[in-house]
């Protein structure tokens, strides 16, 4: 059977099969299972839930529901366990935790003739509908919510889904941000990078050694430390702002601000990126013979028309390589916008990790990770109907 060219070249691939299976599908496959699977609640409260889903949602809950929602708080408390159920809780309804927190601690070792009027008792929310209906949305093994909430969406106590209040609306407008940021950082890079790549291309020896060389030099450097030295760089009196001032371009007391927001985060990944267009762009222009043009000029052609109507279609596959790279790069980057963006120039993916390492909200974060994730892939089919996947060229 190996002896079989086409069997042979595709054991070859098994190593990479195996290697992206394990190292990108799989944990990208667990995130999204987590976006709609999570049943801490459903384990914790499965009496109680299975009395709210009887429950109408309109009328007063009985006492039976009372009774064991009070039961079943005392044991996860006993076992430790009722703090992230109620974390789970607050985040359907905010406030959520400290009620069942309180509650929990109010009832501990009582035994009251009506439990309705004891919870009723240690915090009123508990004679309102929205608690009750909170918990029972909590506690849906597989949910939408995530997804709704990456939204700027959620459902009320009667499972219509409505917009959320307009001060929690955050999401969707720090995508658009991160989207529009992105394009203006490609659309920059683009205008930097084209004539230097042509310069590193079409110069005479020794130029474009040194150029290139120039590129990659930031690639020997740490991230982390070409991001930090922008804070230097940009603050109110750092390098640019002294040179402004020097220059007459901006008086002593109107230094520029261009730190800890989103012009900080711009030029930072600008620097940052600006390589990862230049190299496709100098492959394609190292392939373009020099004669195209000398044939154009001889035609007749201006440089201007020689330019447009010869030079630039050429390198076409480079700048569609080049700035598809950048946008997806910055799509996704996270160090720059957390060091030097501050408060206005944070991108969705700084969201992202705050819910993964701080509000511990994995699933709110697997859901706008897939949401970027379907704004790329959106955008590579609308660039492959527009252009077309297979001119792209790195070489």
């Amino acid at each position: 059977m190996l002896s079989n060219p086409r069997v042979r070249a595709g054991a070859l691939t098994l190593p990479l099969i195996a290697f992206l299976g394990v190292t990108f599908i799989a944990p990208l496959g667990a995130m999204l299972w987590r976006s709609v699977h999570e049943p801490l609640v459903a384990d914790a409260l499965p009496q109680t839930l299975a009395l709210l889903e009887a429950w109408d949602g309109l009328a007063a809950p009985p006492e039976a529901l009372y009774r064991t929602a009070a039961g079943e708080f005392q044991q996860l408390q006993a076992s430790r366990a009722l703090g992230g159920v109620a974390t789970r809780v607050n985040r359907v309804q905010g406030g959520s935790r400290s009620i069942i927190m309180r509650t929990a601690r109010e009832l501990r070792g009582t035994a009251p003739a009506s439990w309705r009027e004891a919870m009723i008792a240690a915090h009123p929310a508990w004679g309102e509908a929205a608690i009750w209906g909170a918990i029972r949305r909590a506690g849906e093994r597989y949910t939408i919510r995530h997804y709704l909430n990456a939204l700027d969406l959620k459902q009320d106590i009667q499972g219509r889904i409505v917009a959320q209040p307009q001060e929690q609306r955050i999401y969707l407008k720090l995508l658009g941000n991160t989207l529009a940021a992105s394009a203006a950082i490609t659309l920059i890079c683009l205008a930097l990078g084209y004539p230097l790549a042509y310069l590193i291309a079409n110069a005479k020896p020794p130029w474009p050694n040194l150029l290139l060389l120039a590129v990659l030099l930031p690639f020997w450097s740490s991230l982390l430390v070409r991001s930090m030295s922008w804070i230097v760089m940009l603050q109110k009196e750092g390098v640019v702002n002294d040179l402004l001032v020097a220059l007459g371009l901006v008086a002593e007391d109107g230094r520029l601000i261009m730190v800890y927001n989103m012009i900080g985060t711009m030029v930072t990944m600008t620097q940052l990126l600006l390589p990862f267009l230049i190299l496709p762009l100098c492959a394609v222009m190292h392939g373009i013979p020099p004669l195209h043009l000398r044939a154009a000029a001889s035609l007749g052609a201006n440089p201007r028309q020689a330019f447009l109507h010869v030079y630039w279609p050429q390198t076409l596959p480079g700048v569609a390589a080049g700035s598809l790279l950048v946008f997806i790069l910055a799509i996704g980057y996270y160090i720059a916008p957390a060091l030097v963006g501050g408060r206005t120039g944070q991108f969705i993916s700084n969201l992202i990790a705050y819910h993964m390492q701080y509000s511990l909200n994995w699933g709110l974060a697997a859901a706008l990770n897939f949401v970027l994730l379907v704004c790329v892939l959106v955008i590579l089919v609308a660039y492959n109907r527009l252009v077309g996947i297979e001119r792209l060229r790195f070489d």
